[in-house]
């Protein structure tokens, strides 16, 4: 008989609405395991969080890197409690140490106008919004290196490097050409700095140049990044691959959800494209919502929790699970779309407060888990 397939991972709720979002994302995902015929075996850490610091003075003990090498992916809610924890010290112990010390090179953040959502774009004449940011994750401007002189005087000196290497920037520009490749638009956008980053964007432009000979299928542009963020809010539909920096990355992959309605539906996925399960220094990729941990609304159990599903649906299109991947993401949409009838018709309110709904965490969950079970392919 085959082998049943059966996949272990390793669950961090984190802070805020993170710990809010995980359960009824949880539910889906095992839904979706049961239907589909694999099996799901979650393995709950409480670090990675504010709160795993406040009681131990480090975000992750001293094993997580073994503890989450023995897993097939990291399923990440959020975090971040400014109150009591830096968020540099907060993200630095805890996201950015992971996607460093696993080499997830890639994020991925797809940006879709899903049925149901309202964008609160105006004049949009009916045109789709359906593009993916794929922003280079482990270098750039989120670097390491600097420092700080002269404290509290008035030398005081603060400096931090940007670095670009070209592995770093050739395989993020090139991953992102296959996936344009891969797509019917077939059209790739880098967002750029090069007229005022006089040293750092200019190579990154290079590259993209040289790489795009390779791939002559692949219609490309070049825009800069204030104009391109105006061109995410007046013309979003003529994206369809947009590869950017770290920092430019993380930007447009922010503004983009924004322009389709709201951020609390928009999922991540930081990916190592080239582990292999096999190798024993094997490097997990991590999935997780794009929100945060978002304090202003923790506790009030009225968070978004189609970005944590969503981000698990990601999960399972990259652990192979195409079919349940698909009908995860079918149910997300069949729900929004309803649950926005069912609200101009007056007849309920599922949504949550971010759709201009009065619905809760649990009930929009619950919802999307029940369509799961019986959505049809």
């Amino acid at each position: 008989m085959p082998q049943a397939r059966a996949y272990t991972i390793a669950v961090l709720a984190g802070d805020g609405i993170g710990v809010e979002v995980m359960p009824p994302a949880l539910r889906c995902l095992e839904a979706a395991a049961k239907r589909f015929g694999f099996q799901m075996n979650f393995r709950h850490y409480d670090w990675g969080s504010c709160t795993y610091y406040n009681k131990h003075g480090t975000m992750v003990p001293s094993d997580w890197k073994e503890l989450l090498q023995a897993c097939d992916a990291i399923y990440f809610g959020a975090v971040g409690d400014p109150a009591t924890v830096p968020d540099h010290i907060s993200l630095w112990g805890s996201i950015l140490l992971f996607r460093r010390e696993f080499d997830q090179y890639i994020n991925l953040r797809p940006c879709r106008l899903v049925p149901g959502v309202t964008s609160p774009l105006a004049n949009r004449e009916g045109r789709d919004i359906d593009f993916v940011t794929v922003r280079e994750n482990t270098e750039g401007e989120y670097s390491s290196i600097g420092g700080r002189i002269f404290s509290g005087t008035e030398r005081e000196t603060v400096i931090q490097n940007t670095v670009f290497t070209r592995v770093g920037v050739d395989r993020v520009v090139r991953y992102a050409f296959e996936l344009a490749r891969s797509r019917p638009a077939k059209r790739l956008t880098s967002a750029t700095k090069s007229n005022g980053i006089s040293i750092t964007m200019p190579y990154w432009d290079e590259r993209v140049e040289t790489i795009g000979k390779e791939y002559p299928d692949v219609k490309v542009d070049k825009y800069h990044i204030d104009i391109l963020c105006a061109h995410f809010v007046q013309r979003p539909h003529i994206f369809d691959v947009v590869v950017g920096s770290n920092l430019l990355g993380d930007i447009l992959s922010d503004l983009g959800p924004a322009c389709t309605g709201t951020i609390g539906i928009a999922p991540s996925a930081n990916l190592n494209p080239t582990a292999k399960r096999e190798d024993p220094n094997w490097c997990p990729s991590l999935f997780e919502p794009v929100h945060g941990s978002a304090p202003d609304i923790a506790g009030k159990g009225i968070a978004n929790p189609v970005g944590m599903i969503w981000a698990g649906q990601m999960m399972l299109e990259h652990l192979g699970e195409k079919e349940a991947a698909n009908a995860m993401m079918l149910a997300i949409e069949n729900v929004l779309k309803e649950g926005r009838e069912a609200q101009l018709r007056g007849e309920g309110d599922l949504l949550t407060p971010d759709m201009l709904g009065n619905g809760t965490t649990e009930g929009l969950g619950l919802a999307i888990e029940k369509a799961i079970e019986a959505v049809s392919l």
